[in-house]
């Protein structure tokens, strides 16, 4: 099987933050298929956008004719998304916008290298993977890859690279650009690539200022930014898009999983003369802006619009987060929790001074909390972090629910060592 693990349960129904499985046991998402039921399961919005649009027309290749879904959602994503992203193109998955992004810049520049993020993912095709900085959890016996790209340091405070503690680390992790430059590459370098939060790395959270000093960088030397919200978009970490946190506008963003609720869909946005760079041939999808897909997607930013769904993320993600701190004084397992909104990762360890990696203990939790009907992600570079990613409709009871089981199964784990 080319997947590590799969949970021993077959799901047929979902309602909010509830899914049930074929036996009828109810269990509380709190991972949202990774990261993608952001509005609930089932929302009956857009349940509703998908039949309609389903009576109406199914296929047409967006990119040989025109369809009202497709047209009507690049126009809503240029309103909503940071101000000067203009142009579109519709893809499947985040992988394929993640592609279309790196196309797209050396198309533009004309230049040919990528910088990258050590801890990062992108994808899982080979050029994504090439921009992907985790070798043995995801590169593994898989290349060789693209040539042309090269790894920064990770803004993963809990384990600088440099050894430094934030604030009094002066950023050096974004600095460090300008050697990656100078010292690694060709000077040829059409753009740097990074999730605002880094999700299958381990919700690594970097400071706030850290894209705005990596902005400051690119520009002197006339790189691109792109940022990928496939993850961390859609409401995720208490803003539409997490860049937000950043008050920075990226010059190209790709989106996905959250983006249509559900359903295939994937964007990667860009400035108008960055989009215009494409010529005729140089790039297509043939159920990219898929109707059905599209219609569902407006839908999702209605729901988003009318049920405040990215404040309902910052505010319980607050809650959470103060739960979790209270039990990390309690759990010698805890080595660091981190997250924004709805996007929380706690990180086990043996030892909170070696920090040694506790992989068994997050596999027994995890396992733990599913027999007690608790869906829990996991992850991370080091396969130590638990994560919390629940659909942002979760209610305060349910997330109570989860976090003592959570609770509960930290403290049996401690136990049993």
């Amino acid at each position: 099987m080319s997947f590590t693990e799969m949970e021993p349960i077959v799901l047929v129904e979902g309602r909010g933050a509830t899914v049930k499985d074929i036996g009828g046991k109810e269990y509380i998402d709190c991972y949202a298929g990774i990261a993608v039921v952001n509005a609930g399961h089932c929302h009956p919005k857009i349940v509703e956008a998908i039949k309609a649009q389903s009576e109406k027309l199914i296929h047409c290749c967006s990119y040989v004719y025109h369809n009202v879904p497709a047209s009507d959602l690049a126009v809503k994503l240029a309103e909503i998304t940071p101000k000067g992203l203009q142009k579109t193109f519709f893809g499947n998955s985040g992988a394929e916008a993640n592609e279309t992004a790196l196309k797209l810049a050396k198309k533009f520049t004309k230049r040919h290298e990528i910088i990258a993020l050590e801890c990062s993912f992108h994808g899982r095709t080979i050029g994504t993977l090439s921009v992907t900085g985790q070798a043995r959890r995801k590169r593994y016996d898989m290349g060789p890859y693209l040539s042309g790209v090269y790894f920064a340091p990770a803004p993963y405070c809990y384990r600088c690279p440099f050894g430094k503690k934030y604030p009094g680390c002066d950023l050096l992790c974004a600095r460090k650009l300008d050697d990656i430059v100078n010292y690694h590459s060709s000077d040829n370098v059409a753009a740097f690539i990074g999730e605002p939060v880094q999700g299958e790395g381990g919700i690594i959270v970097p400071p706030d200022e850290y894209y705005r000093v990596v902005k400051e960088e690119l520009d002197a030397r006339g790189i691109l930014l792109i940022v990928d919200e496939v993850q961390s978009g859609y409401g995720r970490t208490g803003k539409m898009f997490a860049i937000e946190h950043s008050g920075i506008v990226p010059d190209i963003m790709t989106l996905g999983k959250a983006i249509a609720g559900g359903l295939p869909l994937s964007a990667c946005m860009a400035r108008a003369d960055v989009g215009d760079a494409f010529e005729k041939g140089d790039h297509l999808s043939t159920f990219g802006g898929n109707p059905i897909s599209c219609a569902a997607a407006l839908a999702n930013i209605e729901i988003f619009k009318e049920e405040r769904l990215s404040e309902q993320s910052e505010e319980k993600g607050r809650f959470v987060m103060k739960r979790l701190g209270e039990m990390k004084e309690r759990h010698r397992l805890i080595g660091d929790v981190r997250g924004k909104g709805l996007m929380i990762g706690v990180e086990l360890v043996k030892d909170r001074k070696t920090k040694k990696p506790a992989i068994e203990e997050v596999s027994k939790v995890k396992t733990n909390a599913r027999k007690r009907g608790v869906l829990l992600g996991s992850g991370g570079v080091k396969g130590n972090v638990i994560r919390l990613q629940p659909p942002l409709v979760i209610s305060k009871d349910e997330l109570t629910r989860a976090l003592t089981i959570l609770d509960e199964e930290l403290a049996n784990v401690e136990k049993s060592a």
